[in-house]
């Protein structure tokens, strides 16, 4: 019975290969990962949630190695993969590649001598050459062959409460910061927090922006922060800016009404109440906005989403370098359309997730020398070596 048992596993395995192939070579990049596999296992009901969780695993892994070795084979480039990817021993590899599976506590260099290739990090990322000059290659490119961690901001006076009901779940965290824990990625948290209210999802190299507003000079004591948070998405950063300072008010806009829905859901749940939202299509100029002028203007704008490429593995393996001055020009457009909306002495807070300079310092360079903007603070937030995003945040003021 065990030889056979041994061959129903290796026949298994087999099958989870030629699945992913059949949804690598379908999948076309124009849509989330996520979203697409999600309706092939609709159509495609027979297969059990392992056979999901394996298959959708397998795929990902196969994203990771990015523009590497891809005339190879893609069976071969799926478990080249896993092997690449994974830091414990491993079912499928211990069946189908049992020499590989002993060693998947190599070293990246030395797993390639194994496997009997040569990878660089301009192999798996198409865009080294255009790199913040704060941005280590070796240890960035290493990133993309681990899944990242699940971040939790807890709200203030929060973290015992949060603290314990994720220890009588037994969920595993490790606490970061004074309101920040890590914890491993899929964990269900939704079943045991009351998210936006207790705390939000939000990523530890996110957190960190909130940094940048220890700089700013706040109006009178008995007057309110006028903040535009323009390109808002669900809301994150602007519920931590009210976490900061809840003696603020808010207007939020973004380019589609079904964005600002989400937002105003979390908003509700998060407790805040006074604001005003709109949508607007920032790349074109604004003739008004409620509450104008302001005195802070964050913009976390649309960009290259570079820094989050390990949580979204397929946008690195689809990405062409011709988008990077795509997203530049479309960033210049927008700072110029919010800049004057920004009171004199006022400030700007600019946010990519993005690791190329183009998007971020050069963009910067930009504010100061056309615009007369005064650079406040500036950095890189690496996050590849904590299993966390990577991202930019410049904070600049207005001249008087």
């Amino acid at each position: 019975m065990r030889p056979f048992c041994f061959l129903c596993r290796v026949s298994r395995f087999h099958s989870y290969i030629n699945s992913a192939k059949e949804i690598l070579l379908d999948y076309a990049g124009e849509e989330p990962f996520s979203s697409f596999i999600k309706k092939f296992y609709a159509v495609n009901k027979k297969y059990g949630s392992k056979d999901r969780k394996q298959i959708s695993h397998l795929c990902y892994c196969y994203f990771r190695l990015g523009q590497a070795v891809v005339k190879m084979p893609v069976e071969e480039r799926i478990l080249l993969a896993l092997f690449l990817c994974s830091d414990k021993q491993d079912e499928i590899l211990a069946a189908l590649r049992p020499e590989w599976n002993e060693k998947v506590d190599f070293n990246f260099e030395d797993k390639c001598k194994e496997a009997g290739i040569s990878l660089q990090p301009a192999d798996l990322f198409p865009g080294i050459a255009e790199l913040s000059e704060e941005i280590d290659p070796q240890g960035f490119v290493s990133s993309f062959l681990v899944q990242p961690d699940l971040f939790l901001r807890v709200r203030p006076g929060k973290f015992v409460a949060v603290q314990d009901k994720l220890q009588k779940a037994n969920i595993v965290f490790h606490k970061l910061t004074d309101d920040c824990l890590a914890l491993p990625n899929g964990s269900k948290i939704d079943e045991v927090i009351e998210l936006n209210k207790e705390a939000v999802v939000q990523d530890y190299s996110s957190q960190r922006v909130g940094e940048f507003l220890y700089n700013i000079e706040p109006p009178t004591s008995n007057v309110k922060l006028s903040v535009w948070d323009c390109c808002a998405a669900s809301g994150g950063k602007s519920i931590m800016l009210y976490d900061h300072n809840n003696n603020i008010e808010f207007t939020v806009s973004d380019i589609r009404e079904s964005i600002l829905a989400n937002l105003r859901k979390r908003f509700s749940e998060a407790g805040i109440k006074n604001y005003k939202s709109f949508v607007a299509d920032l790349s074109q100029p604004i003739s008004a906005t409620p509450n104008s002028p302001f005195d802070l203007i964050v913009a976390d704008v649309p960009c290259s989403g570079s820094g989050t490429w390990s949580r979204t593995p397929e946008q690195l393996f689809h990405f062409h370098e011709v988008k990077i001055d795509e997203y530049a020009a479309l960033q210049q457009r927008i700072v110029t359309n919010v800049l004057p909306h920004l009171k004199k002495g006022g400030y700007f807070l600019y946010i990519t997730c993005s690791v190329f300079k183009k998007e971020n310092e050069e963009i910067v360079g930009i504010l100061q020398e056309k615009f007369k903007m005064e650079l406040k603070s500036m950095e890189t937030l690496k996050g590849y070596d904590k299993k966390a995003d990577t991202m930019f945040a410049a904070l600049l003021r207005k001249p008087l």
